[in-house]
């Protein structure tokens, strides 16, 4: 590959040449940044080895710029995260692994099928960690500017764990994004909640040896509230008639509570007193319910996505025995595109129905004309915004 020389405060820092136009202020952006990385406390020693053969990634900026929403129909996507291969491949992992996760578990109150959810969904156990040179992904994206100030925050963050010796430049690899190791921390979750629980002076991800990752999970978890003993959700059987305005994360009681208004588990019985819970329905009427706990929250820490939440919460309960779901979900049913969701505001206004603004945000005042129009229309009145749905609208 030709390379070219981009000189920085009196050290020569090697870069792969640039392909596109896009790129021909790469060089002098690292010159620039250097001063700022400096001011964080990042030494010249560290600052040129890090980025020494340093090359603007086109791929990452065509990514991040074209990330897709979320529009996997929730059946595909929960038959991967739970998948029979995932399940059972979770299950050898803690027998593989079981002595470090009860070890684990003892020092962090977290239990092991938690954490190998979370492993199993971020990097299929370790099978899938990342390859990107970490400093050249979140070197372009900052220089990129369109998430700049957020992108080099995390550029900071890995300049420092370099700096740290937690790893060597050339083996601080992940995603596209800055996503590392096991378990998938970007750079200041890392700093902050990364643990070194082999004892060896380093907190290292990265390695085969999936012990600092793994703990680091158990750790983040922690950190924001963990209840052992509290499952994140329980699959819900819903009495016929249920008023669906009782549904959503707004609402919170006992099981006890719920349990007077017909809400039961699977087989007909209140839910355990694991503290209070909301109900929430993710595909509407036609698919299950779950009361969801403080856990659930927690997971989302990690990643804010409902149907990543589920599905790692799910994949640990598969990987302790547990069985599937009782009420399957619906072939086809997937989340609307924001253009989507923005049309059927503006159809439901159209048609009278306040949606309380045309912006693409599916929040209670849309959830009420969503339930205003199905109850019109003689339909189950869940507030879901379907496809189906739409499709009536229009």
């Amino acid at each position: 590959m030709d390379r070219r020389q981009f000189l920085m405060t009196g050290t020569a820092i090697t870069l792969a040449r640039p392909a596109l136009a896009d790129a021909r202020g790469f060089g002098t952006w690292i010159a620039n940044f250097r001063a700022r990385a400096n001011a964080a406390g990042i030494s010249d020693r560290t600052f040129d080895a890090a980025f020494q053969g340093a090359q603007y990634l086109q791929d990452s900026i065509e990514r991040d710029r074209n990330q897709a929403e979320f529009v996997k129909p929730m059946a595909d996507y929960m038959g991967t995260a739970a998948s029979d291969d995932r399940v059972r491949n979770g299950r050898e992992m803690l027998r593989q692994h079981g002595r470090l996760l009860a070890r684990i578990e003892a020092t962090y109150a977290v239990e092991p099928h938690v954490v190998l959810a979370v492993w199993g969904m971020e990097s299929n156990y370790g099978q899938r960690r990342g390859d990107t040179p970490l400093i050249s992904t979140l070197a372009t994206l900052a220089y990129d500017g369109r998430r700049g100030r957020f992108f080099e925050s995390q550029l900071i963050a890995a300049l420092k764990i370099l700096q740290n010796g937690d790893v060597a430049p050339q083996n601080m690899t992940g995603s596209w994004a800055g996503a590392m190791g096991h378990t998938q921390f970007i750079p200041t979750s890392y700093e902050a909640y990364a643990v070194d629980f082999t004892g060896d002076g380093r907190r290292d991800i990265w390695a085969d040896d999936p012990s600092d990752a793994l703990a680091s999970t158990a750790a983040y978890f922690r950190r924001f509230g963990w209840q052992q003993g509290q499952p994140w959700g329980v699959e819900v059987i819903l009495p016929r008639g249920f008023d669906y305005n009782q549904t959503g994360r707004s609402v919170s009681r006992s099981p006890a509570a719920w349990a007077r208004l017909g809400v039961g588990d699977i087989n007909g019985h209140a839910v355990p007193n694991y503290g209070d819970a909301s109900l929430i329905t993710p595909t509407g009427a036609g698919g299950p319910a779950f009361l969801v706990f403080r856990n659930f929250d927690v997971i989302s820490r990690y990643n804010n996505a409902e149907a990543y939440i589920i599905g790692v919460g799910h994949l640990g309960d598969r990987i302790r025995g547990m069985d599937g779901l009782r009420a399957g979900w619906p072939a086809g049913e997937r989340q609307l595109r924001r253009a989507e969701r923005v049309e059927l505001q503006q159809l439901l206004s159209d048609a009278g129905y306040q949606t309380g603004g045309i912006d693409g945000q599916i929040g209670p005042n849309s959830r009420r004309a969503i339930r205003a129009y199905q109850a019109a229309q003689g339909l189950i009145p869940d507030g879901h915004p379907s496809l189906g749905l739409l499709e009536r609208l229009r």
